[in-house]
C-alpha cells in the first residue's frame, strides 16, 4: 500500500512524481552533537546540510517522514520578498530596513536556485508568477506596487497588467488585473526536500525518520532533546517544525497558529487548454488567499485555505472543484486525481517568527505561506549563527511578531472566526 502521511489528509501529486523516496532509520540509543535539530523540513534539513558542510557535528530528528508536513505538500510558489509587500514593511519599518528584508528575501531566491543547480535536485521549476486583483478597487495598488518596486527597491521584473492582459495570461475573466512578476517561478517540493536531504546525508548530517521529541531542556550550557528511544546532548539546538510543533515548545506555540491549506491535481488539461499558457503561477488578493499553477505535464494544481474541517480526502475533492469552477467554468467536472491538505504556520502579522526561546535554542517558523523560498535560507541563516555571524539572522528576530490572543484555550476559536470573517469579506 503506497505511503501515506500520518499528519495531513490525502496522498499528494507530490508524492506520486518525486521519484524515489529514501528512509532513514528512526534513532535508537543516545547522542552526544554539537548542534540538534527537531524537524525535517526545508528549515532543518537546509541548516543540516550547511551545518555538515562547515564540519559541525549535527544531528536531526523528524517525527515522521522529511516532507510528511508544509515543506513537502505547499503550493511549490517561490514569490519575491517577504509574505508582506515591500511597501508595506517600508511604512513599518522604513526604507533602509525594508531594503534589507527584501534584499534578505532576494538572497533567498537566488540561493535555492543556485542550491538545486549545484547539487543536480531537478525541482521541475518554472518561471513567472502572476498576482491579481479579484475586486476592481484593488488595481491600482497592484498599478502602484509595480512602479514602487522598481524605482525604491531596484526590481524591475514586476510589471503592471490590465484587465485584458490578465484574462489572456490566465484563461479566465475571473480577475479585473494584477501584476507579472518574471523574477520567480514555481517548482516541485518534495523533489527539494528529497535532494536536501540527500545532501546532508552526504555531508555527514546524521538523519532521523520516525523519531519525534517528547521534549527539550536547556540547562548548564547544555540542550538535551530528549525521545522515545534515547537523547541528544547537544550545545546548540534548532526548533524547526512551524506549525507541526503541537505543544513541544510553548513560545513557538503562542507566536505560530496552523491553519489547513487544501490543494487539488487535475488530470492533464492537453496542449490545447487556455489555462495558463505561459505556464506562470498565481497568487489572488483574497485574504483567504488562492494560488495556483500548472505542472510540466500540464495539470492544474489548486491551492485554497479554507476553513471547513477536512479529514477525508473525497471532501478535498469537492471543494477544490467548486473553487475551480468559479473561474474556469467549463472544468467544472475535471477529474481531479490527487487531493491533498496539511497545515502552514501563520503568525499575527503574516511576518516569520525567529527567537531565542530558551538558552541556546532558536525557533524558526510562521513563514505564513511564503516558506518554500525563506525557510531554506533561514536553515542557512542558523548555521551562519552557530559560526558566529549572526547579523543576518537578526533582521528577522528583531521583527515584531505578538502572540495571538486567547492563550492556548481561546486563540484557536478566535482564529476560526477571524478566518471565516475574512472569508465572508471576500466574497462581498
Amino acid at each position: 500500500m503506497p505511503y501515506q502521511s500520518p499528519i495531513s489528509p490525502g496522498r499528494s501529486w507530490y508524492e506520486d512524481t518525486a521519484g524515489s523516496r529514501p528512509e532513514y532509520p528512526a534513532l535508537d540509543g543516545d547522542r552526544q552533537c554539537d548542534v540538534v535539530i527537531v524537524g525535517g523540513g526545508f528549515t532543518g534539513l537546509s541548516a543540516a546540510v550547511h551545518l555538515a558542510k562547515a564540519g559541525t557535528n549535527v544531528v536531526l530528528i523528524e517525527a515522521h517522514r522529511f516532507g510528511d508536513g508544509a515543506s513537502g505538500r505547499n503550493g511549490g510558489q517561490l514569490g519575491t520578498g517577504q509574505r508582506a509587500w515591500a511597501e508595506d514593511m517600508e511604512a513599518e519599518y522604513g526604507l533602509s530596513r525594508a531594503r534589507a528584508l527584501f534584499d534578505l528575501a532576494e538572497e533567498a531566491k537566488a540561493h535555492l536556485l543556485e542550491f538545486a543547480a549545484i547539487n543536480q535536485i531537478d525541482i521541475d521549476y518554472m518561471p513567472g508568477q502572476l498576482s491579481v486583483a479579484h475586486k476592481p478597487r484593488y488595481v491600482d495598488d497592484y498599478k502602484a506596487h509595480a512602479e514602487i518596486m522598481a524605482s525604491r527597491f531596484s526590481y524591475p521584473h514586476i510589471s503592471f497588467m490590465d484587465a485584458k492582459e490578465t484574462a489572456e495570461r490566465l484563461g479566465s475573466t475571473a480577475y479585473f488585473g494584477g501584476t507579472r512578476d518574471t523574477g520567480t517561478g514555481h517548482l516541485h517540493p518534495m523533489k527539494l526536500v528529497i535532494g536536501t536531504a540527500r545532501v546532508a546525508s552526504q555531508a555527514g548530517a546524521q538523519l532521523f525518520e520516525a523519531t519525534p521529541s517528547t521534549g527539550i531542556v536547556s540547562t548548564g550550557g547544555k540542550v538535551r532533546v530528549s525521545t522515545p528511544k534515547g537523547t541528544i546532548s547537544a550545545q546548540k539546538c534548532l526548533v524547526a517544525v512551524n506549525a507541526y510543533g503541537g505543544t513541544l515548545e510553548p513560545v513557538s506555540a503562542a507566536h505560530i497558529m496552523p491553519i489547513g491549506s487544501f490543494i487539488g491535481a487535475t488530470v492533464p488539461l492537453g496542449v490545447d487548454s487556455k489555462v495558463l499558457p505561459g505556464g506562470e503561477a498565481v497568487d489572488d488578493s483574497r485574504f483567504v488567499v488562492r494560488y495556483f499553477r500548472k505542472s510540466r505535464d500540464g495539470r492544474l494544481l489548486f491551492g485554497g485555505r479554507e476553513v471547513y474541517g477536512v479529514d477525508d480526502p473525497k471532501d478535498i475533492h469537492i471543494h477544490i472543484r467548486r473553487q475551480i469552477a468559479e473561474l474556469y467554468p467549463t472544468l467544472r467536472d475535471v477529474e481531479i486525481t490527487h487531493g491533498w491538505g496539511g497545515y502552514v504556520g501563520i503568525t499575527v502579522p503574516r511576518k516569520p517568527f525567529v527567537r531565542e526561546v530558551m538558552p541556546n535554542v532558536i525557533s524558526a517558523g510562521g513563514y505564513s505561506g511564503h516558506g518554500v523560498m525563506l525557510s531554506n535560507y533561514f536553515g542557512k541563516l542558523f548555521a551562519e549563527t552557530i559560526a558566529g555571524n549572526r547579523d543576518r539572522l537578526k533582521l528577522i528576530e528583531d521583527l515584531k511578531i505578538p502572540p495571538f490572543p486567547g492563550g492556548r484555550r481561546f486563540r484557536a476559536p478566535l482564529l476560526f472566526l477571524a478566518l471565516n470573517w475574512f472569508a465572508l469579506r471576500d466574497r462581498i
